[in-house]
């Protein structure tokens, strides 16, 4: 087993490109062109050569690449019990466009089960060797938390949970099942992918808050509850870490706003070992808010975009370094890009090689600003 910890100097989000051949497999899966076990074969082929570049461009952490799901996060709680989907067409409105997402929502309480995601996990273990560790990526608490009170989802949670406090101990119970699943499987090193701390930021937040009748800062209260509550339980020798998106479907964003109104929340007192922070553009505000991050918490800054192709000038990005180690010890500071490449499988507007262009940079920056 590899004794490397997540995160390193520089890293990634989890998420990449789906290669063609993946997309058209998919096609023929649904059209009943192609078995089950064929299609599992392909993607099998496919993940093993992502692990293969990561590896070849010297890259320390190694994923999946996500590429056994449709959607970051609601795959996951398609594997808890009391949860069932239905692609009805809807979805949630980003700045740009409709992001098409299956209807999920709850027909029972939330328990554990075994989960498949543990198997998923299994298979990129393999790979791991003495330069490299598999890190896995699943939502947050919080996300899952959030899925359920939405009010196009409440009435039909209710059914179930009377109050939000009910709830919370359910999905943290199960995510403790989950991560020790997660643990007896041989992973150490687990990333929780969380947009509800983006969500809530901004003016925009506030006002739909404002018009549902719900107080923020109780929202706000309850995502960090939600998440440590779920941490409780975790072993001493796995990492956990928490990356804060604020949207990322087809190069289109959800919200905008700084960190400050959460920074006294997730960067005061989530108990998380380092913290993936979305910094790619002014929708994220300055770096001022850092310096409420707990000194036993690493920032990774999320500097790169891959919601365009276009590559970033290596001394700016050097420069926001410096900037962002005003407030946090620049050991401290790691580099990724914002987030994944491909959080849905519909995935970013830029190439396969416009994606490897932007991690060949990211290395070439943390080498030189850490050596």
């Amino acid at each position: 087993m590899s004794t490397l910890k997540t995160p390193f100097r520089y890293d990634f989000v989890g998420s990449f490109l789906r290669p063609q051949i993946l997309k058209d497999s998919k096609k023929k899966l649904k059209n009943g062109e192609i078995q089950k076990d064929e299609y599992d074969k392909i993607v099998n082929e496919e993940i093993t050569k992502l692990v293969a570049k990561q590896k070849k461009l010297g890259f320390h952490a190694i994923t999946d690449g996500e590429f056994r799901r449709t959607f970051w996060h609601l795959d996951f709680m398609w594997g808890f019990e009391g949860v069932e989907h239905e692609d009805t067409g809807n979805g949630v409105k980003f700045d740009a466009e409709l992001a098409k997402l299956d209807d999920t929502y709850l027909v029972g309480k939330i328990k554990a089960k075994a989960h498949p995601f543990v198997e998923y996990f299994k298979f990129l273990k393999q790979f791991e060797d003495e330069n490299t560790v598999a890190k896995y990526t699943i939502p947050a608490p919080a996300q899952t938390f959030q899925q359920f009170i939405v009010p196009n989802n409440i009435e039909g949670t209710r059914k179930f949970y009377a109050d939000n406090d009910e709830l919370i101990k359910d999905i943290a119970a199960a995510y403790s099942d989950v991560i020790k699943q997660f643990y007896d499987a041989g992973c150490r090193n687990l990333q929780l992918d969380d947009c509800t701390w983006g969500a809530v930021v901004g003016d925009a937040a506030a006002q739909r808050y404002q018009s549902l009748g719900i107080d923020i800062e109780t929202v706000k209260e309850q995502l960090l509850k939600v998440n440590n509550l779920a941490l409780e339980n975790k072993p001493a020798d796995m990492v956990i870490t928490s990356h804060i998106c604020r949207g990322n479907y087809h190069s289109t964003y959800f919200t905008s706003g700084a960190y400050d109104p959460v920074a006294d929340y997730v960067f005061a007192r989530e108990n998380v070992d380092a913290l993936l922070l979305e910094y790619d553009d002014e929708r994220s505000g300055g770096f001022e808010p850092l310096a409420k991050v707990s000194s036993d918490k690493k920032v990774v800054l999320g500097l790169i975009t891959t919601k365009s192709p276009k590559l970033e000038n290596k001394e700016d990005v050097i420069k926001r370094i410096h900037e962002a180690a005003k407030y946090v010890p620049l050991e401290r500071l790691c580099l990724s890009p914002q987030c994944g490449f491909a959080s849905c499988e519909i995935g970013n507007k830029l190439t396969e090689e416009e994606q490897w262009a932007k991690l060949k940079l990211i290395k070439e920056i943390a080498d030189e600003v850490w050596g």
